[in-house]
């Protein structure tokens, strides 16, 4: 892939990732689910604060990015799908698939490993969820996630369109499942077949451990019915439950530079997770 197409790529990412967030931020301050408990402009700074820099880490760090890695995989005819010899429309569909699998293992995981979760801990520790929770990680992690993602690019030989899809699909969906917006039953109830909705999301950020172990998706609702991690809802409901950890419950414990230094501060036993 030449400099021009992935400069392009990126752009078209970006572009989306704000008319996605707008959509989503319009919709929570029209029809909310919860009432917030921090205020939001803290919030809001620290956590589009985080993105920027996170941003600015993969440009820095990873420039040739999962996008460029399709391509030299579909240049030197690397990967599983290359192999296989799949026609482009069926190499495409299973590529976004098997790619929110692999998601969904590596979120997970990092529930399970000790080390691991420190860093994805600063996602978890948000008092509150809403459209910026979905794109509140610590640097190391998405460094991390993208290695992780290039790994999987490479192996299964994913075309060019299908990452890029997926990445669309994965920025705009992590917004739209941690957007604090009011759902219908019914209609919750039919999205639930074909994609993660907020209340599913949201019972994963309940501050009961159990229910944080639950529905890891972001994508594909399906992995979390075929692993046995579904919870369809949190036992306080949805008004009721609490959001975060057990050991971060003072918003002055989760500024910005604590969140930077979160996953060198010991977790508490009491959050259920993982303590090495």
């Amino acid at each position: 892939m030449n400099m021009l197409t992935l400069e392009a790529a990126t752009g078209l990412r970006l572009a989306l990732f704000l008319g996605v967030f707008a959509a989503m931020a319009g919709w929570e301050a029209l029809a909310p689910r919860r009432a917030l408990t921090t205020p939001k402009a803290g919030r809001w700074g620290r956590n589009l604060g985080l993105a920027a820099l996170n941003s600015s880490c993969v440009q820095l760090f990873v420039p040739l990015q999962a996008v460029g890695v399709a391509a030299l995989a579909a240049r030197n005819g690397w990967g599983l799908l290359g192999l296989a010899g799949l026609p482009p429309l069926p190499a495409l569909v299973l590529s976004v698939v098997l790619l929110d699998l692999a998601i969904y293992l590596q979120h997970w995981y990092f529930h399970r490993n000790p080390a691991l979760w420190r860093l994805h801990q600063v996602h978890h520790v948000d008092l509150d969820i809403d459209v910026t929770t979905g794109a509140r990680f610590h640097p190391a992690e998405i460094l991390l996630s993208m290695g992780i993602k290039m790994a999987v690019v490479g192996l299964i030989g994913a075309p060019v369109a299908a990452v890029i899809l997926f990445e669309i699909l994965l920025n705009a969906t992590s917004m739209f499942n941690h957007a604090n917006v009011r759902i219908a039953e019914p209609i919750d109830g039919l999205l639930r077949l074909a994609l993660v909705t907020p209340d599913m999301h949201r019972v994963h950020h309940s501050v009961v451990p159990r229910e944080t172990g639950s529905n890891f998706g972001f994508n594909l609702p399906w992995w979390d019915r075929l692993f046995g991690t579904y919870r369809p809802q949190p036992a306080a409901g949805h008004a009721g439950m609490q959001i975060g950890l057990p050991r971060f419950r003072d918003p002055n414990e989760v500024g910005f530079g604590r969140l930077l230094l979160l996953p060198f501060v010991q977790a508490d036993r009491a959050t259920g997770r993982p303590r090495p």
